[in-house]
C-alpha cells in the first residue's frame, strides 16, 4: 500500500503570515536564480525580470496638478517572474508534481515552495521552454490552481520556441496579503534584496535581476550597489560543537533601515531581529568618518538549515534552553549573544566614538537640567547607562528616571532586610553591608534634593515669564500667578506639596496647619464667616509650646496670613476694597477673625481676635498703587524700591507689598547658594 497525498488538505495545513505576503514573489526569484546555476550561465549571462501587475482603474486622472503627494498608484494584481534558466524540462517538471521531493534538498529546496504561491495568489501559470536533449527546444503551459490542483494548458498550433524562457505568472494577489505588502517597486526591489542578500555577497554575485513597474525599471545590482557601504566580512564561529558562518555587513542608511541580526537557512533570509538596544552604543545611525552605515549580520549554518521550517518563516529552535540540556542544546539565545560578542569587536571603533559621545551627553543633561541624577550615575552599569547622543531631554529624562526608580526598589528591599544580620554572617559582614546601605540611601536623598531644587529653578523660570508682555501687547491674568504659587479653589489637603510654591514669597509660608487658595470664606473650616469673598491665599498656623503643656498649661497663638495676586502692570488703585490691594487683604483679615479662627480639624482658637496677621500683596509698583502705599497706608519703601511694608496698629497686622520684579529676584537670591552647587545658571 502507497500513503496517498491530499493536495487540498496539504495546502490548508501550509502556513503564510500575513505580513509574509510577497515571500512566493521572493521564492520564486530564488528558484530563477537555481534555475540559471543549473543552465550552467554565468552570473552575468542570467537575467531574471519580476514584473509588477496592476490593475488599471477606470477615470483615474493622474494628470490632476491640484493634487499633491506622491503620484496614485494602482493596486498590485499579480506578479511575473521570467528568467532565461533551465526551465521545466522533465526532470524539474517530475520534481515539481511531487510534493516533499528531494530532487533539491542540496540547494536547501524542500518540494513545498510552489504551496505557498497559493496562500497569497489564487493561481499560478507557468510557460517554459525548455531544452529537450539535444532536439531542439519545447515549450510547455500549465496552470496551477488552489482548487484543481495542475491542468495542463494545449499547445497545438504554436510556434516553436526561439529562446530559453520560463515565466511564472502569479495572479490574483489575495486583498488580505495585498493590503499588508509593499507596494512600490522601489519597496518591492528592497524586499527582494534582503532575501536574497546572500547571493549578492557570495563569491561569483548574482545574476542580473530587474523590477519592472510599468515605465519604471530598477536593477538590484545597482541598488545593492548603492546600499552596500563596504565589502561584507566572513568569518566563522562556534556554538556548542555547531559552526556558523556570520557575514558582517554594513549598508548605507535609509529612514527606514535599522540594525539587525538576519539569520538564514538555505541561503534565504528568514527572520530578522533588531539589534538596537542591545549593543552599548548601538543606537541610531554609525559612522566610520567617510559615511554613515546601519550594520546587519547574516547567519547561516547547517544547524539552521536542518531546523527551518518548511515554508522558511521561522525555525524549530527554542529561544533559550534550561535544565538537562542547557550545555548541549543550542538555543536562538545562544546564537544572539555570539553575535552580538562579534558584531561588538567587528563594530568596536565605531561604537566607541557613539559611547563617548553619549557620555556627553548625559553628563550635559544632568550638569544643566537633571541635577537630581548626579547622585546615582556612579550606581548605574556603564552597559546599561546607554542612551542614543541624539537621544530628546524627554527620553533621557525617562531613561535616566527608570534607573533611579530601579535603585529605590533596591533601597527599599535592602531596607526590610538591613535590621538583622544573615544567617552565620559576621559582624564585620554586616558592618559593611549596612555601610554600603546607608551610602546607597544618602545618594538617593541627595537626588531628592537635588531634585526639589532644580523643580525651583523652573518654577522661577515660568514665572518670570508669566509676568511678561505677551506678543498681543496684553500681560497675563493674575490666576496664572496664583496657580503657580498654588493652584486655585482647592485646600492644603488636596494639594501635592510640590504643587505648593509658597517659598516664592516666603519660605515661612511652607509650614502651616491650614491653606486655602481661592476659596470662599464660607467654605473655609477655619472659619464660621459666611461671606462668599475669596482671598487669594489664607494660611492658619498653630503654634503649641510643649514645655507649657507639659506642666498642664497650653498657650495656643495662631498667626494669619492673607495673600492677594493683583493683575502685572494693573494701574487703576483707588479707594475702597475693590480697588485698593492692601484694603482688600486687610479686609479679609478682619472678616477671618470675626468668624472664630478654628484649627483644620474644627477646634476653636482662643482669643483669635488678637491673632497676628501677615498680609502680602503681589502686585507691579503702578503709580495709582504707590501712591496708596504711601499716602493712604503710611508704608516705607524698601531698599530696593521695589516693595513697600509697614505695621498696621489697628489692625495687629504686618503688611508687605512685593512687585513682580522683587518677587523675583528675592526668589533668586535665596535660592542662588543651591543653583550655584547644582551647577545650575542662575541668569
Amino acid at each position: 500500500m502507497n500513503l496517498q497525498t491530499n493536495f487540498t488538505g496539504r495546502l490548508r495545513n501550509t502556513t503564510l503570515p500575513l505580513t509574509n505576503g510577497l515571500l512566493p514573489v521572493y521564492e520564486a526569484v530564488v528558484n530563477s536564480i537555481h534555475s540559471i546555476e543549473e543552465a550552467q550561465l554565468s552570473m552575468d549571462q542570467g537575467v531574471i525580470t519580476v514584473e509588477i501587475l496592476r490593475n488599471p482603474t477606470p477615470g483615474l486622472n493622474l494628470d490632476d496638478r491640484r493634487k499633491t503627494g506622491p503620484e496614485p498608484r494602482e493596486e498590485i494584481i499579480g506578479f511575473k517572474v521570467i528568467d532565461n534558466g533551465i526551465g521545466f524540462n522533465e526532470a524539474n517538471m517530475k520534481s515539481f508534481l511531487e510534493l516533499d521531493t528531494d530532487y533539491k534538498v542540496a540547494k536547501g529546496c524542500r518540494g513545498v515552495g510552489r504551496l505557498i504561491w497559493l496562500k497569497a495568489f489564487r493561481q499560478a501559470v507557468i510557460e517554459s521552454s525548455y531544452s529537450a536533449n539535444g532536439t531542439g527546444l519545447k515549450k510547455r503551459s500549465f496552470v496551477f490552481d488552489s482548487q484543481i490542483g495542475i491542468r495542463e494548458i494545449p499547445l497545438n498550433g504554436t510556434e516553436p520556441p526561439l529562446e530559453r524562457k520560463t515565466t511564472i505568472h502569479l495572479q490574483d494577489f489575495k486583498p488580505r496579503y495585498r493590503d499588508t505588502s509593499r507596494k512600490t517597486a522601489k519597496a518591492i526591489g528592497e524586499g527582494i534584496l534582503e532575501h536574497c542578500l546572500w547571493y549578492f555577497i557570495r563569491k561569483g554575485s548574482a545574476p542580473l535581476i530587474d523590477v519592472v513597474d510599468g515605465d519604471e525599471t530598477l536593477s538590484l545590482q545597482e541598488l545593492f550597489d548603492a546600499h552596500m557601504h563596504s565589502s561584507a566580512v566572513v568569518e566563522t564561529v562556534t556554538i556548542k560543537g555547531a559552526k556558523f558562518e556570520l557575514s558582517h555587513v554594513k549598508l548605507r542608511t535609509n529612514s527606514s533601515s535599522t540594525h539587525v541580526i538576519s539569520l538564514c537557512a538555505d541561503q534565504r533570509l528568514v527572520i530578522e531581529e533588531k539589534l538596537t538596544g542591545k549593543i552599548p552604543g548601538l543606537h541610531g545611525r554609525l559612522s566610520d568618518g567617510s559615511s554613515d552605515f546601519i550594520y546587519s549580520c547574516y547567519v547561516s549554518s547547517d544547524f539552521l538549515d536542518d531546523r527551518v521550517r518548511a515554508e522558511r518563516t521561522g525555525f524549530d529552535i527554542a529561544d533559550e534552553v534550561d535544565g538537562l540540556f542547557k550545555n548541549t542544546e543550542i538555543s536562538l539565545g545562544d546564537i544572539r549573544d555570539k553575535v552580538i560578542e562579534r558584531a561588538q569587536e567587528h563594530l568596536k571603533d565605531e561604537l566607541s566614538e557613539v559611547l563617548m559621545r553619549s557620555k556627553e551627553r548625559i553628563e550635559r543633561f544632568v550638569a544643566t537640567k537633571g541635577p537630581r541624577y548626579r547622585p546615582i550615575l556612579g550606581r548605574i552599569p556603564p552597559d546599561r547607562l546607554q542612551v542614543d547622543p541624539n537621544a530628546s531631554d524627554k527620553e533621557l529624562d525617562l531613561t535616566l528616571h527608570k534607573h533611579l526608580f530601579e535603585i529605590e526598589v533596591e533601597l527599599l528591599d535592602e531596607g526590610h532586610d538591613i535590621i538583622a544580620p544573615k544567617l552565620n554572617e559576621g559582624m564585620d559582614e554586616y558592618r559593611q553591608r549596612l555601610a554600603e546601605y546607608l551610602k546607597k540611601a544618602e545618594d538617593i536623598k541627595r537626588s531628592d534634593l537635588a531634585n526639589y531644587v532644580s523643580h525651583r529653578k523652573v518654577i522661577l523660570e515660568l514665572l518670570e515669564k508669566v509676568i511678561e508682555r505677551g506678543p498681543n501687547g496684553k500681560y497675563a491674568r493674575e490666576d496664572m500667578i496664583h496657580n503657580l504659587i498654588m493652584p486655585m479653589q482647592q485646600e492644603s489637603s488636596e494639594v501635592l506639596l510640590d504643587h505648593c510654591n509658597l517659598w516664592l514669597i516666603d519660605e515661612r509660608l511652607a509650614f502651616h496647619d491650614y491653606l486655602a487658595s481661592d476659596k470662599t470664606l464660607a467654605s473655609m473650616p477655619i472659619t464660621g464667616n459666611v461671606e462668599t469673598k475669596e482671598p487669594g491665599l489664607c494660611a492658619l498656623t498653630v503654634f503649641d509650646n510643649p514645655i507649657l503643656v507639659s506642666e498642664g498649661s497650653k498657650l495656643p497663638l495662631a498667626s494669619i496670613v492673607v495673600v492677594e495676586i493683583k493683575r502685572p502692570m494693573r494701574n487703576d488703585a483707588a479707594e475702597g476694597e475693590e480697588k485698593d490691594p492692601v484694603e482688600q487683604a486687610l479686609g479679609y483679615l478682619d472678616r477671618i477673625r470675626a468668624g472664630k479662627v478654628t484649627t483644620k480639624n474644627g477646634r476653636p482658637i482662643p482669643e483669635s481676635d488678637n491673632s497676628p496677621g501677615f498680609c502680602y500683596v503681589l502686585s507691579d509698583l503702578t503709580p495709582t498703587f504707590i501712591k496708596r502705599c504711601r499716602v493712604h497706608h503710611d508704608l516705607k519703601p524698601t531698599a530696593d524700591k521695589m516693595g513697600f511694608f509697614g505695621y498696621k496698629t489697628n489692625a495687629n497686622a504686618y503688611v508687605e507689598v512685593i512687585s513682580f520684579n522683587r518677587l523675583v529676584n528675592a526668589a533668586k537670591e535665596r535660592n542662588r547658594a543651591f543653583f550655584d552647587k547644582l551647577g545650575l545658571p542662575t541668569t
